[in-house]
């Protein structure tokens, strides 16, 4: 199992392989996929397909990650890796809610929105709406948390000291001690006012009369999507959405439950959603859980007033944390309306999950609000817009920025200690799968198990391969 306790080469593999959500998104639109899918592995009742394999390696590339000459063994053997643990997690009754599954799928959906520049561009790039995708990946990322939560269980009991620390860095030669880019952790606190009442109803008239144009045939719900709507991901396509009823995390519930009830072709009053604005919904037609839907999005505009009347409370908090009267991280559980801080807390996230960032991973409001701060700083409150167009005001934090350098035990401690206690972890990893192999039914294709002999441990057929 040595490929797992490696320390830099195959860091990017690892986190990536953690969930192999982009594959879809690149692999999903590519007309050069035209090669026959084959089996390459079978554990327990789950099989694996070369596929998954080498969209991985297709993609890295494009996350900027460096492959080593035996990639495609890495990701396989991960790829193994998180079946095994995952079927043990369902043997051991380990619990995972169907809400923690689709929060999950919402971050990665956020993340690579983010990337591709919209909603719309990612849903062209991957040949399928938001909705579809989620659909595919929902098993894979169910999957994923529960082989996360079956290794944290094995792990627990695994703990380091600050001489296994040392010990562990002075091992590592010279030469390979990677260069570290400048880092940050950032967090914030934000308000996102409601609209005054008056905006509200003038909102709702306005999608009153929507409704009312176009059944009388003087437009179409296309015409006016494109038109009127304020939802990017969907105004170009005449505001088109499929969407589950049990997508609840995505939707608010009183979205869904009007989708839902609507005949095909149907259009209903103006809904509010508290979260994003007034909805305009026609359902186009219906299958069980699933449903075609047009949507427009208004979303009422907040004046200077609400605005100011958010950074009054934002002063207050301020203070509050200015005198020590209540932490940071506290006062963002009990004051923000970010609906991520409950699940991740009040820090910007990296992709694997860890609050050292890049500049690159911060919106652009929130880069000019730091550029004068140091370390330590708590903003002033601040105007932003969110990702879905409300505007909003907060508080940012700059809890750390490291400085471009070598990795090295004064700087970096902290990181060292998280490689080596993962690398220990690593190891009692490797004795609880010597024990556990045995007890799968796994079947490992002769050709992928002929180029990565460090396959052939899993086998536990008498055949070789398939």
């Amino acid at each position: 199992m040595s490929k797992r306790t490696g320390l830099f080469s195959v860091k990017g593999i690892l986190a990536a392989v953690g969930i192999l959500f982009s594959t879809l998104v690149t692999a999903q639109g590519q007309a050069s996929k035209q090669v026959v899918d084959k089996i390459i592995g079978v554990v327990g009742d789950r099989i694996i397909l070369n596929s998954d394999v080498q969209n991985e390696l297709n993609d890295a590339p494009r996350r900027g990650e460096t492959l080593p000459p035996n990639a495609n063994c890495i990701i396989m053997e991960q790829i193994m890796l998180s079946k095994i643990l995952a079927l043990q997690a369902e043997r051991d009754s380990i619990p995972l809610t169907d809400e923690e599954v689709e929060a999950q799928l919402d971050m990665k959906i956020r993340y690579y929105i983010q990337q591709f520049g919209s909603q719309a561009e990612l849903e062209s790039v991957a040949g399928k709406t938001v909705y579809q995708l989620k659909d595919d990946q929902r098993p894979l990322i169910k999957e994923q948390m529960l082989a996360e939560r079956m290794k944290n269980k094995v792990v627990s009991g695994v703990h380091i000291t600050p001489t296994e620390v040392k010990t562990f860095f002075e091992k590592v030669p010279a030469d390979s001690l990677p260069f570290l880019e400048s880092e940050l952790e950032v967090g914030q606190i934000s308000i996102l006012p409601s609209a005054s009442k008056d905006v509200d109803d003038y909102i709702y008239n306005e999608m009153v009369n929507y409704k009312k144009q176009i059944e009388s045939g003087s437009t179409t719900f296309d015409a006016l999507a494109k038109r009127v709507s304020e939802d990017p991901g969907s105004r170009e396509r005449g505001g088109l959405y499929e969407i589950n009823r049990s997508d609840k995390s995505t939707w608010d519930p009183v979205f869904l439950s009007t989708a839902f009830r609507l005949k095909a072709g149907e259009i209903s009053l103006p809904v509010k959603s508290n979260r994003f604005g007034f909805f305009l919904i026609q359902q186009i037609s219906r299958r069980g859980d699933n449903a075609k839907i047009k949507m427009i999005l208004r979303i009422p505009p907040v004046t200077e007033n609400e605005l100011k009347e958010a950074r009054l409370k934002l002063d207050s908090v301020h203070a509050e944390i200015e005198a020590k009267k209540i932490s940071f991280k506290d006062a963002a559980y009990k004051y923000s309306d970010d609906e991520n801080v409950k699940n991740y807390g009040p820090y910007v996230l990296n992709r694997d999950g860890s609050t050292y960032v890049n500049i690159d991973a911060l919106d652009k409001d929130m880069v000019n609000t730091i550029k004068d701060m140091k370390v330590g700083d708590l903003s002033r409150p601040v105007n932003f817009t969110n990702d879905q167009g409300k505007k909003g005001v907060r508080l940012v934090y700059l809890k750390s920025r490291s400085e471009p350098h070598r990795l090295n035990l004064n700087d970096d401690y902290a990181k060292i200690a998280d490689m080596a206690l993962g690398q220990k972890k690593n190891q009692e990893l490797d004795k609880w799968l010597q024990k556990k192999i045995p007890t799968f039914y796994i079947l490992v294709d002769k050709d992928a198990a002929g180029g990565c002999p460090s396959l052939l441990k899993y086998q536990t057929t008498e055949n070789r391969g398939f």
